[in-house]
């Protein structure tokens, strides 16, 4: 970095660091720290009349006080902050008063790590703190922080662009307060997901990234070069053709939680770079994953607030079983007052025309069908509702329904106006398979980007025979949004894709 570019602040501190090492105090120790407290437990099992507790705690200097002889200090570790209390003579106890007085004093800043080793005792204030008898300088900070204030509740020289938010992420997570717990609360929705199917004797599994036919959606895909192979690969837009595989040799229950790529839009509820959850459970039809659903999210939801009731967008979603279910042609009927039952292509370009939904040469009548939905319907399932029986030519995945061969046995589920699980009958049936991708690739003849293209090895899997199936996909980061009340995607993301930084801002 060109020291012209420094900040006035960031030339002191490298100043500082240089001032450490001449001291002799490597700013960058190679040695470990050993660790044995943290702050929220501490403050949690401290009790007045119990014998004097010796702790070593590290973490980031948040504030200071300097008060003379004596001082306080914040440190701030994993599960929170809590006040260090430093007398100068209990931490240089002989003649040379240096680590105090030049160190913790002027060399030390707002963000360096620090180790501490003391006793826990509370304050006249009343606070409990970490009477310091040690000091150990761990990393220093070269950038300052942004602190931000609060004074009568108002927020001063916050950290709140969204964008500077994103891009670092590591400050966002650092000065504003709540945003660790919604990751720390993502993380237990994938565990509690991930317990739910172990208990039920389900393994989970590993399927390529990389793909030579971006199969399992219909979707635009990213392409990148091969250099040992010498070909293009696609980057995973799903995985329910190799888990489905999988079903194929033997697995009566697989799942996979899936970093999927697809080169589309970027908006509040959708990020090109996601991960979804997809199981397959051999024997089972769509009824039955609809009940394993729903019992699965009432007991994330359980997991996660202790509660089934959680807030959003200033509503309250209930995520107790059982949950409303309506097929797709009932809702558009009951929401546009019109039935599509057995319309044709033209006459549903007609209808979409009528409803004001946009509609493009290259949409067939599933394509149709779901704009009608998205745009007149979708808006008005705010609680966790299913969407069922889709059909035929939005579903080439999905087995025909039993009781009518133009739908499919095919479920979403819907939550506040969004697309969070997508669930079938597998189809089974290869020959059908076989013409169901056929008319996908006369959709993509005919311009339509997101078709799917022609697996001829996922078809000779079939082949051999894979038994009555149901499966399903669950948008992880959608269902996080919803579960810890972010109404943007970005929020549930530790680094979101943006575009990159200029130059010239590079190291500001």
């Amino acid at each position: 970095m060109n020291p012209s570019e420094l900040s006035e602040q960031e030339i002191f501190r490298r100043k500082s660091m240089e001032q450490l090492r001449e001291m002799g105090i490597e700013p960058y120790p190679a040695a470990a720290y050993a660790t044995n407290a943290w702050s929220k437990e501490i403050k949690e099992n401290f009790k007045d009349d119990a014998p004097r507790r010796s702790v070593s705690v590290a973490g980031r200097i948040m504030s200071r006080r300097i008060m003379g002889k004596a001082s306080f200090m914040e440190l701030q570790d994993s599960e929170g902050r809590i006040q260090v209390y430093i007398s100068r003579d209990d931490l240089c106890p002989g003649e040379n008063k240096e680590l105090y007085n030049t160190v913790f004093k002027k060399l030390l800043d707002i963000g360096d790590y620090v180790g501490i080793e003391g006793y826990v005792f509370r304050t006249q204030m009343g606070e409990i703190s970490v009477h310091a008898s040690s000091l150990a300088v761990l990393a220093k900070s070269l950038r300052p922080l942004p602190i931000v204030k609060m004074k009568d509740g108002t927020v001063y020289d916050g950290f709140n662009d969204p964008e500077q938010r994103y891009r670092q992420r590591y400050v966002d997570l650092l000065v504003n307060d709540g945003i660790k717990d919604i990751f720390i609360k993502r993380t237990r929705i994938f565990n509690s997901m991930r317990s739910y199917f172990n208990e039920r004797g389900y393994l989970e599994v590993d399927t390529p990234v990389l793909q030579n036919i971006p199969g399992g959606a219909a979707a635009r895909p990213f392409v990148t070069h091969h250099n040992a192979l010498d070909i293009d690969f696609y980057l995973r837009i799903a995985n329910e053709l190799y888990l489905k595989r999988l079903i194929v040799g033997g697995f009566e229950g697989v799942y996979e939680f899936s970093r999927n790529f697809r080169n589309e839009g970027m908006d509040r509820t959708h990020n090109p770079e996601f991960t979804v959850m997809e199981i397959y459970v051999a024997y089972k039809d769509y009824h039955w994953m609809m009940e394993f659903t729903e019992q699965m999210l009432e007991k994330i939801a359980l997991d996660v607030h202790g509660t089934t009731k959680v807030p959003y967008a200033g509503k309250e979603i209930d995520f107790k079983a059982p949950y409303k279910r309506i097929s797709m042609i009932d809702a558009i009927k009951k929401n546009t007052g019109i039935d599509i039952t057995g319309m044709n292509e033209p006459q549903l370009r007609e209808t979409c025309r009528k409803l004001g939904v946009e509609q493009d040469a290259t949409m067939g009548k599933g394509k149709l069908i779901d704009a009608i939905f998205g745009d007149k319907c979708e808006s008005a399932y705010i609680q966790p509702t299913f969407i069922t029986d889709y059909p035929v030519e939005m579903s080439p995945l999905t087995k025909k329904h039993r009781n009518n061969p133009e739908l499919t046995e095919r479920f979403e589920l819907m939550i506040c106006g969004k697309e969070v699980a997508n669930a079938y009958s597998e189809l089974n049936d290869p020959i059908d398979q076989r013409i169901r991708f056929e008319d996908q690739l006369r959709l993509s003849e005919k311009g339509d980007d997101e078709a799917m293209f022609i697996d001829q090895d996922f078809l000779r899997a079939l082949e051999y025979g894979m038994p009555p199936t149901s499966g399903m996909g669950v948008g992880m980061d959608r269902l996080a949004m919803f579960l810890t009340g972010q109404e943007s995607i970005q929020e549930v993301l530790f680094f979101p894709q943006m575009r990159p930084e200029k130059i010239a801002n590079a190291s500001k």
